[in-house]
C-alpha cells in the first residue's frame, strides 16, 4: 500500500532525531510498501536541517514543509506547530495527487496534525491512524507546568479528543495508556501498543568514533568505571541527579560521560564547573550509526526521568533498547507504569531524582564481578532481541492497518 506518514520532527541517521519514522519506513519498504514521510524543515531534535520540498533519503521519499526556526518551548515553537498543520492542509491536493495514500498516519507527538491527517485520509478514502509518542496535552501540563486553562492547552486537548474519536486505530508507544485514551473518547477495540525498538543491522558494523570521543573514553577506560549516558540533555532527563551521584564518588575511580545535546546542556556544564566536579565529562552528539561503538566503550549505562505522575502510563524510550542491545548493565532511575530493566533483569532500578540511591547503585555495580556484569548485559540483549526489533514491530504495525 501507499503510506503517508506525517511527523513534524521526522529525521534520519544523517539528519538526527527522531528516528522511528525513518526506520519504520525502511522496514515497510522492504515489505513492498511505498512510504512518504512529511516533515518540517526545522526541528529542535535534529543536528542538521533539510531544505524545503521533496528529498529521497536511503530510498525513502520525504517531503519537507517550510516552517520557522525556534529555540526552547515558547511561542515560536507553538507557532511552528500551527504553521506545519496549516501547510499540510494547503498542500493536501498536491500530497494526494503525488503520493495517492491508502493509509495516513499522524505521528507528530502533538495531536494537532490529526486534523490534516483525517482530512487527507477522507479525501482519498485512506485509513487514518493516530500514532501516540507522548500524551498531549498532558505532557506539557505535567512536565512544562502549563495550566489546563491555557488557550494552547485547550486547543491541543480538543485535537487529542478529536483524534481519539475519529481515527481508525491508535498505535501507542506507551503500554499503559489505554484507560486514559478511552476516557478521552477512544473505542477500546481501536487501541494497539507498538513500543520502540532497535534495528539489528545497525549493530553489524562498528563505526569509528570522532577523535574527541575516542580519546577521552580510551583514557578513562584504563583508570575508571565509566558510567555512560547518550541522548537528550533536557530537564525531564534528570541528569543533575546522576551528576550529583557521581560527584559523591570522586574518590572511587568512577567517571560519568554524557554524550548529546539539549536545552539543559549549557546549564549542566556550568553546574559541574561551579561545583568543581572533576569526574563528569561532556561530549558532543554523534551520528546514530556511531552509537553502538560509543556504548561498547562504556561499563554501565544510565537512564533517568524526573518523577512525574505522567509516567504511570508507561515508558518506551529508544535509549533503553539501545542500551540493552549494547549488552551493558543499566542503572534506571525512573518511576513508571512499566519497568523495562526489571522485566529484562539487566540492571538496577532505583527511584528517580535521588542522587544517593543512584550512587549506591553505581557502587554495587563497581563491586560486581565482570561475570555478573556481563550476565546482566546478556540478559538485556536477549530481551530486546526477543521483544523489540523493528522488523517484528513494523510487521505488527502493518497488520493493524490491514485489520481496521
Amino acid at each position: 500500500m501507499n503510506i503517508l506518514l506525517i511527523n513534524h520532527y521526522a529525521g534520519s541517521p544523517d539528519l538526527g532525531m527522531e528516528f522511528r519514522p525513518y526506520y519504520m519506513a525502511r522496514e515497510w519498504q522492504e515489505m513492498g510498501h511505498k512510504v512518504t514521510i512529511v516533515g518540517a524543515t526545522y526541528s529542535h531534535l535534529r543536528k542538521k536541517q533539510p531544505e524545503q520540498g521533496a528529498q529521497n533519503i536511503d530510498g525513502i521519499d520525504y517531503y519537507w514543509l517550510k516552517t520557522n526556526t525556534y529555540n526552547g518551548n515558547g511561542l515560536k515553537r507553538a507557532f511552528s506547530m500551527f504553521l506545519f498543520v496549516f501547510k499540510l492542509l494547503t498542500k493536501n491536493r498536491f500530497l494526494i495527487k503525488k503520493y495517492s495514500p491508502q493509509a495516513v498516519i499522524a505521528s507528530s507527538t502533538y495531536p494537532l496534525d490529526n486534523l490534516a491527517a483525517r482530512y487527507i485520509a477522507r479525501k482519498c478514502g485512506a485509513k487514518y491512524i493516530f500514532e501516540v509518542h507522548d500524551l498531549w496535552p498532558l505532557s506539557p501540563i505535567e512536565l512544562g507546568g502549563l495550566s489546563k486553562r491555557n488557550p494552547f492547552i485547550r486547543i491541543m486537548q480538543w485535537a487529542e479528543n478529536y483524534a481519539y474519536k475519529h481515527c481508525d486505530a491508535v498505535v501507542s508507544m506507551l503500554p499503559n495508556a489505554m484507560d486514559y485514551m478511552i476516557e478521552h473518547g477512544l473505542a477500546k477495540e481501536k487501541y494497539f501498543c507498538i513500543p520502540n525498538g532497535i534495528v539489528k543491522s545497525d549493530w553489524d558494523y562498528a563505526w569509528p568514533l570522532p577523535a574527541e570521543h575516542e580519546s577521552l573514553l580510551s583514557r578513562l577506560k584504563d583508570q575508571m568505571l565509566i558510567i555512560g549516558y547518550a541522548g537528550a540533555h533536557g530537564i525531564a532527563n534528570s541528569l543533575r541527579s546522576v551528576i550529583d551521584a557521581v560527584a559523591m564518588l570522586q574518590q572511587k575511580n568512577v567517571a560519568l560521560v554524557l554524550v548529546g545535546t539539549g536545552q539543559e546542556k549549557d546549564n549542566l556544564i556550568s553546574y559541574v564547573q561551579k561545583k568543581e566536579i572533576e569526574n563528569v565529562f561532556f561530549l558532543p552528539p554523534i551520528a546514530k550509526y556511531e552509537i553502538p561503538t560509543l556504548l561498547s566503550m562504556m561499563d554501565v549505562l544510565f537512564i533517568g526521568l524526573q518523577r512525574q505522575s505522567l509516567f504511570k502510563y508507561g515508558i518506551s524510550p529508544n535509549k533503553i533498547f539501545d542500551y540493552m542491545m549494547a549488552g551493558k548493565p543499566i542503572i534506571q532511575a525512573i518511576e513508571a507504569g512499566n519497568n523495562p530493566v526489571n522485566e529484562a533483569d539487566c540492571g538496577i532500578s532505583v527511584e528517580p531524582d535521588n542522587p544517593a540511591a543512584i550512587a549506591d547503585a553505581v557502587l554495587k555495580m563497581k563491586l560486581m564481578s565482570k561475570e555478573d556484569l556481563n550476565k546482566l548485559g546478556k540478559n538485556g540483549k536477549k530481551y530486546v532481541l526477543e521483544n523489540h526489533t523493528l522488523d517484528v514491530l513494523s510487521k505488527r504495525f502493518i497488520e493493524i492497518i490491514n485489520s481496521v
